[in-house]
């Protein structure tokens, strides 16, 4: 309207929109063909992953697995992608490191951390990024695994997941004297899984390790379960 006033043309708002309207009905005006250059990058629809329902609460081993990865530098130069799974209710962690993390790579892990959760995996909570799109996507919905994605910029809910990559860090990285050659490195790192789950207590768990917490679980639940004695 500026321009327009600065040509000396007087016209209000609603008139100037309808002209516009007008002309893009008869062709005269057409939008520009988008170049996808832009500063503000547009949110990907995710196929299968979805918010968290509000109603939806873990209950159950199994109920809700977060996932993340965790950028490992050993050396100049060297980057390391580090996964961790962990089970919100036992606390239970499975461990491994690539040395990328892409949606195929992650989608990978899917394999390792079925094999080594000793219950079902119903539902898998993620961020937003890059690798928890396409193939892991996929990879989720193929098995019946439910997908839930984080709002972004939203870390704090995924705090379990969040919280002991900092203890892997400090408790493994940064004292294991194993080469950061892979192979070694992950037959370190699944030694270290095992101490983590079988050994190491937990505060949060009433200083019961994550296997002890798990087992007593079941044990309750059998109890629940058995007839009453008459």
């Amino acid at each position: 309207m500026i321009l327009l006033r600065r040509e000396g043309l007087d016209c209000s708002v609603s008139t100037a929109g309808r002209i516009l309207r007008r002309l893009k009905e008869r062709g005269v005006l057409q939008e520009p063909v988008s170049n996808h250059i832009s500063a503000r990058k547009r949110q990907w629809q995710r196929p299968y992953a979805v918010r968290k329902p509000r109603g939806y609460v873990a209950k159950e081993p199994g109920d809700i697995v977060e996932v993340d990865t965790l950028g490992v530098r050993p050396l100049p130069g060297v980057i390391l992608k580090h996964f961790t799974a962990r089970d919100i209710i036992p606390r239970l962690d499975v461990l491994k490191v690539h040395t990328r993390a892409s949606s195929r790579t992650t989608s990978g892990f899917i394999d390792t951390l079925l094999e080594r959760m000793p219950f079902p995996i119903k539902a898998i909570q993620v961020d937003g990024e890059s690798e928890f799109q396409d193939a892991f996507e996929a990879e989720c919905q193929r098995r019946g695994i439910k997908l839930f994605v984080l709002p972004p910029r939203s870390p704090k809910l995924n705090s379990h997941v969040e919280r002991t990559q900092r203890t892997h860090t400090e408790e493994f990285y940064e004292v294991t004297d194993t080469s950061f050659d892979l192979p070694e490195l992950n037959r370190a790192l699944l030694k270290w899984e095992v101490v983590y789950d079988t050994v190491r207590p937990s505060q949060a768990l009433g200083y019961l390790t994550p296997l002890e917490y798990l087992e007593q679980h079941w044990q309750n639940k059998r109890k629940e379960k058995a007839p009453p004695i008459t």
